[in-house]
């Protein structure tokens, strides 16, 4: 029989209450039944290529994020998918079986060629080796094979077809970064103290989980030079890789995504075409968004045929 600690049983008990019924249902039942769904074939347009770093705490939750855009959007966006050396053979697997011509990149074999992509950039490859959120940054512009990047967090869930994200990504001549935007500015630099240093405005409210970055926006000198700001290393270890996706973008030109696409923390779907679940709502993504993901007919592969009889 296993006993618990009284610290093991408080944990459980405030999973329990932050979640309710509802979410543990929808997190330890129902979650897992996306590996029950078709793989998703042809991801081939190299128009833009999916960038996106997983874990073995959020693969599960990154098939409902894939899925769902592929099955709203329609697009057959190429995709690249990076681990960060925690995924076991199995999880590694159901992605492989999930998404076939997706490239899955290890840890081992990113380290390898980040290493040598930043032996003259010093304070980028010691914030590589430090920073759990680093390969965000690195790793994806090494391995993409786009001018164009869609970065992904594995915590977005879509439920309508996001036009004004893909119309930027699919138009060739919107040449600006654009990301959805954050509630306030959550860097690890005060946005108007850095102005004088780096020579350009950084911008306000930029939020890191969905966006299109071209590849002449993520510059190894640019990202040398800004790891230099002072308090730049200093803060949640999650800012810092925001912070310097808002200071590249910000130095090559960027806009945020329209309103409907800005981090909401309150519970809602309310129309929008996704949502962005960060860690103070995970909770949510499973009691709401899969939920209502579920009742339009994801899980059983009728959510495309329901969306086009609107």
């Amino acid at each position: 029989m296993v006993r618990l600690t009284p610290g093991a049983i408080k944990l459980v008990v405030d999973d329990a209450i932050k979640h309710g019924p509802k979410g543990l249902w929808y997190r330890d039942v129902v979650r897992s039944r996306i590996l029950q769904t078709s793989p998703v074939e042809d991801t081939s347009d190299s128009v833009c290529e999916i960038h996106v770093l997983t874990s073995a705490r959020d693969w599960l939750n990154l098939l409902w994020t894939l899925k769902s855009f592929y099955v709203v959007s329609g697009r057959r966006y190429a995709l690249c998918i990076h681990e960060d050396g925690s995924l076991d053979a199995a999880a590694l697997g159901h992605l492989a079986r999930h998404f076939p011509d997706a490239r899955i990149i290890r840890r081992t074999e990113a380290d390898a060629v980040a290493e040598k992509m930043l032996r003259d950039f010093p304070r980028s490859l010691e914030f590589r080796r430090t920073n759990l959120l680093a390969p965000k940054v690195f790793d994806f512009l090494a391995f993409l094979e786009s001018d164009r990047m869609a970065v992904f967090d594995s915590d977005l869930l879509f439920f309508d077809e996001p036009t004004a994200y893909l119309t930027r990504i699919e138009d060739p001549a919107y040449m600006l970064n654009t990301f959805n935007a954050d509630t306030a500015d959550a860097y690890t630099v005060n946005r108007h103290a850095v102005h004088s240093l780096i020579g350009h405005e950084l911008i306000a409210c930029f939020n890191s989980g969905l966006g299109l970055a071209h590849r002449n926006s993520l510059r190894l000198e640019w990202i040398e030079e800004f790891l230099s700001l002072p308090g730049i290393l200093d803060g949640h270890f999650w800012r810092m890789e925001q912070t310097l996706y808002a200071l590249c973008s910000s130095r090559f030109g960027v806009e945020l995504l329209p309103q409907e696409y800005t981090l909401n923390l309150q519970p809602g779907i309310s129309g929008r075409p996704f949502r962005h679940y960060v860690g103070g709502i995970r909770h949510l993504m499973y009691s709401e968004g899969m939920a209502h993901l579920s009742r339009r007919g994801l899980l059983s592969g009728t959510l495309s045929a329901a969306l086009s009889l609107r």
